[in-house]
């Protein structure tokens, strides 16, 4: 019996600002990029229900995407640029934006099960990577590497609904950067043009603040040392076969509070006790309890620096603006008794030293990255992205607000492994 391809490819599109409405620009990178230069790809999947035909997708939903995309991208050109990475580390990395710049855009059609792949239960992190798109090769030359920064793909679920994928090399922005390019994209799409965008959205601040020589060069050469492109550089691509799965485990309000009283009865004098810092000590202990052996495990997580700069940075600033955070503790004292209110007690702690310290939030490294680790290099690394504080749930493009994870249990049960 003859097997159908489980992707069909429908359109593959360059999508461009619209002509004359962007100059060439150059944007330098700060030592807040220079942090991923190294760094593996961004991947963000989106799900949204819509019940249309392979006809209807054509017609109506590519020409309104790439439209809207074009126009978006006239607000957020870097997204459409290119990061240029220099043989030597005198010429510090930058993304250059030039006319005829464009954004690599697929339009296909897959035969999965929609709905099997948008619930909570366990499924194999194989059957997604169909759905994400790569980023082009890199242009080699001896004075430069150019790395394209942005794709996007579209697939239709036929009668089911639209997945909108999107892969960005980190340099080009964190969280909060996707998350206004996103908005404008979404709203661009649903309105038709951009009017609403600008009456209610504040446009990109591109104006580099954050310039410092000296935390400049000692983070450049920690962490984007120029030997990662002296061969040619090749984006790393998701790939299987794996033995991993990903699933949706959801703290309603109400055990997130029961979890913040446990934590403040027993700990009444710390500092910081949030929905964030419990969720995490939380979820920190439950994977403890997989470990075999007694590890030293590390628990890292970011913080948006804008308004913690010194002047504060205008929320609106395009790139990369996050500090890390992070805890450490030996496997034995995360899984006994109290091991949840051990684990939320050193992210607590560790958050409220790093929002109070007087030296500020960012500071110059000195010395090797493993100097951080004085009581030891830990076995086990986990780590949390993105915030609670974006609302990437409600991003509509004119369809409604993007699949939500179900509040009922999951049909299937597995062991956290």
């Amino acid at each position: 019996m003859a097997s159908f391809p489980v992707l069909t490819v429908l359109e593959e599109s360059q999508v461009s600002p619209p002509p004359a409405t962007v100059s060439d620009t150059l944007l330098p990178l700060t030592y807040f990029d220079f942090l991923w230069l190294r760094q593996p790809p961004i991947h963000n999947l989106f799900f949204y229900d819509l019940s249309i035909t392979q006809t209807q997708f054509t017609q109506t939903i590519i020409p309104t995407l790439k439209h809207s995309l074009s126009i978006t991208l006239q607000h957020f050109f870097p997204f459409a640029g290119n990061l240029f990475v220099f043989p030597t580390s005198t010429q510090k990395p930058e993304i250059r934006y030039v006319e005829g710049d464009s954004v690599a855009v697929k339009f296909a059609e897959c035969n999965r099960d929609f709905n099997e792949l948008t619930a909570n239960h366990p499924r194999v992190c194989e059957k997604f990577y169909h759905l994400i798109p790569v980023l082009d090769q890199a242009d080699k030359t001896s004075h430069s590497t150019k790395i394209p920064l942005f794709s996007v793909q579209v697939t239709l679920f036929p009668n089911s609904g639209i997945a909108i994928a999107m892969t960005n090399n980190h340099c080009l922005g964190e969280t909060s950067t996707r998350f206004c390019f996103l908005n404008a994209w979404a709203s661009i799409a649903r309105v038709g043009t951009n009017e609403w965008f600008l009456a209610n959205r504040t446009l990109p601040f591109y104006d580099r603040v954050v310039e410092n020589p000296k935390i400049d060069e000692s983070y450049l050469v920690n962490f984007g040392k120029v030997e990662t492109f002296k061969e040619d550089y090749v984006p790393p691509e998701l790939c299987g076969p794996i033995d991993k799965v990903r699933a949706t485990f959801i703290l309603p309000r109400v055990v997130l509070n029961r979890l913040k009283s446990l934590v403040s009865t027993q700990l009444p004098m710390l500092a910081y006790v949030s929905s964030f810092t419990v969720a995490c000590g939380y979820i920190w202990s439950c994977l403890a309890t997989t470990r075999q052996a007694d590890e030293l495990e590390l628990f890292a997580f970011t913080i948006d620096c804008r308004a913690r700069m010194n002047p504060p940075i205008p929320a609106a600033y395009f790139g990369n603006c996050v500090g890390g955070c992070m805890a450490m503790e030996r496997t034995t004292r995360l899984t006994r008794k109290e091991g949840f209110v051990t684990a939320a007690k050193l992210i607590g702690e560790s958050l409220h030293k790093t929002l109070s310290d007087k030296d500020g939030v960012v500071k110059e490294i000195t010395g090797s990255f493993r100097d951080f680790f004085p009581g030891g290099f830990p076995t086990t690394t986990i780590g949390v992205a993105g915030t609670p504080k974006l609302k990437f749930y409600d991003l509509d493009f004119g369809w409604g607000a993007t699949r939500l994870p179900s509040l009922k249990p999951p049909s299937v049960v597995s062991n956290p492994s």
